[in-house]
């Protein structure tokens, strides 16, 4: 009686000065959790462990729990754990950076971020990235140790009035109600960070098939753009900056002010409301369904085989049935789908519990790519050809002029940019001014204090009657003044607008035109050309040779009256920021 009453003794003083421990961890700011060896052990081996933080409390109590028994040992060696809440984007940053690798939206990784011997991020998703960047940066075999389906959080009147909890809306529904109810506001964070947003993308783009921005019909690449542009008004860089957007109090005022929309997991929804804030978030399952968040297990290079075998038992003890019922305690499920006690499953409805999380890299790439080329901060040069040519009448726009078409689509352009561009304007034909065939309408200038200028230049451009295109020489004067105030931090482009194929006999030929343009051109400063054709009296094969020394794409459409479609597919084609990478 008196070893066991030891024991016991023991057991209790251990567990209060573990709890001694992480209250100072706490009181310093310090983010995890740590598992101390057990009485006596003095050469113990020792495991690191990064878990998402939803997670890492369930991994926490699991691992204590083992720890505390005869059986955790490795080689007769005790165990010595530290568990800690880790952020998935900032360790795959640090992981990345191990190698001198860089991981597209996320940049160098900070002092503070270490990388553990076992990972637990919240998706499969930063496992494909970071093997997208080089094969063996980490293992392929990443078991998932827990799953949180992706569901669209609403406020629950919000979602009342969109058909839940019996309703599966799909995402073209739900973005056309939004771009024609001022009171419907949809959010979601940063792809780049964030997985539930990116898995969202994913589906919403198709996945890079069907809804690509590079591969899609041209109807669909202009709803694409259109799609995503909506749902990058209301982003937010981190989650808890998009769940303060929700409205907290259940007026008609502050829910048409307040977030009604945004792709979360399924557990974020749970913590909300377990603060019970003034109006609950519940969940929509949306179609097509986003894959599911999977917690992959990842046991990264480790120093020693005692250190591997660790990482190995320690899988064991979280696949066992026990750890269901841990997880469920901070709302996630099993990985199989399946929920333990107490689970709070009535916030979300038509949810299928086997939800599928697998999702090919690369198609997250795409995702990825057509998320940042339509919501990239830009510095563009539109250029408007105002050649007689363009007074000709359009039948199928009701006998509008191709000038009206054109200025028709580069005002709904000028309302998809936002207050991170820099817009400027020009016209031409030739000789518009003087022996030069361009002129200047609005400088390259932010378009927070230009927008204004620039929809009064727009509706003041007549066509000049007689006039011919002189394209060769305002390619080259446009490309140079783009690239003069390059900025590294945005899209440098020109895109410009013509009916025609350059018909100027003063200024230069295509080959000198190309020749000026390998001269220019910079690696370190590149100026992406976009040229849109309409009308069927195109130089395409001169157009294609341009692009081809500055990069860009070249667009055309023989019916003047789909210039805005053509429009649309240009801006999804632009590359991502430099910056951004």
């Amino acid at each position: 009686m008196g070893r066991h009453r030891n024991r016991r003794a023991m057991r209790a003083a251990r567990q209060l000065g573990v709890a001694v421990i992480v209250l100072g961890l706490l009181g310093t700011g310090v983010v995890g959790y740590r598992v101390w060896s057990r009485p006596g052990c003095t050469d113990p081996v020792k495991l690191t462990v990064g878990a998402a933080p939803e997670i890492a409390t369930a991994i926490k109590k699991a691992t204590d729990a083992w720890v505390d028994t005869d059986a955790a040992k490795i080689n007769n060696r005790c165990l010595s754990i530290t568990v800690s809440a880790a952020d998935p984007a900032d360790v795959a940053g640090a992981v990345a950076g191990q190698r001198q690798l860089t991981l597209s939206g996320i940049g160098k990784p900070s002092g503070a971020t270490t990388v553990p011997d076992v990972w637990v991020p919240d998706s499969s998703l930063w496992v494909q990235r970071l093997r997208a960047l080089s094969q063996d940066v980490l293992p392929a075999n990443s078991p998932s140790i827990a799953r949180s389906p992706v569901v669209l959080a609403a406020p629950e009147p919000v979602a009342t009035s969109l058909g839940w909890p019996a309703a599966k809306p799909t995402w073209s529904d739900l973005l056309t109600k939004a771009r024609s109810d001022s009171t419907l506001h949809l959010g979601i964070v940063d792809p780049a960070r964030d997985s539930a947003s990116l898995a969202s993308l994913v589906a919403l783009t198709g996945g890079g098939t069907a809804g690509s921005a590079t591969t899609a019909s041209p109807e669909a690449r202009a709803a694409l753009v259109a799609a995503v542009r909506t749902l990058a008004a209301g982003r937010s860089l981190i989650r808890d900056d998009l769940l303060r957007r929700f409205p907290r109090a259940s007026d008609p005022v502050s829910l048409a002010s307040g977030l009604s929309l945004a792709p979360l997991p399924e557990h974020a929804i749970f913590a909300y409301d377990a603060e019970r804030p003034p109006v609950r978030l519940v969940g929509l399952a949306v179609q097509p369904a986003p894959p599911a968040l999977d917690y992959p297990y990842i046991v990264l290079p480790l120093t020693t085989d005692d250190r591997a075998l660790a990482a190995s038992a320690l899988r064991t003890v979280l696949a066992g049935y026990g750890f269901r019922d841990r997880l469920s305690a901070v709302g996630l499920r099993a990985s199989d789908g399946s929920v333990g006690a107490g689970f709070p499953s009535q916030l979300v409805s038509g949810v299928d519990n086997g939800q599928s999380s697998a999702l090919d890299g690369a198609l997250a790439g795409r995702a990825l790519d057509t998320w940042s080329s339509i919501t990239a901060p830009a510095r563009l040069l539109a250029v408007l050809d105002v050649s007689g040519s363009m007074l000709e009448p359009v039948p199928t726009a009701g006998g509008i002029t191709r000038m009206a078409c054109t200025l028709e689509a580069a005002k709904r352009g000028l309302g998809l940019f936002d207050e991170g561009w820099a817009v400027g304007l020009w016209t031409f034909s030739t000789q518009l001014e003087g022996d030069r065939d361009y002129r200047e309408l609005a400088p390259i200038g932010p378009i927070s204090v230009q927008r204004e200028a620039l929809a009064r230049a727009l509706a003041g451009i007549t066509p000049k009657r007689n006039g011919n295109t002189g394209l060769y020489e305002t390619v080259l004067a446009a490309y140079k003044a783009v690239q003069s105030g390059w900025d590294p931090g945005r899209v440098n482009s020109v895109v410009l607008l013509t009916d025609g194929e350059n018909d100027d006999p003063g200024g230069p030929t295509i080959d000198q035109t190309i020749e000026q343009l390998k001269l220019t051109a910079d690696p370190k400063r590149p100026v992406q050309v976009i040229l849109v054709g309409i009308g069927g009296k195109l130089g395409e094969v001169e157009m294609r040779r341009i692009t081809e020394v500055t990069g860009g794409s070249v667009f055309i459409t023989e019916d003047p009256a789909k210039i805005g479609e053509v429009f649309l597919q240009a801006l999804a084609m632009r590359p991502a920021s430099a910056a951004g990478r």
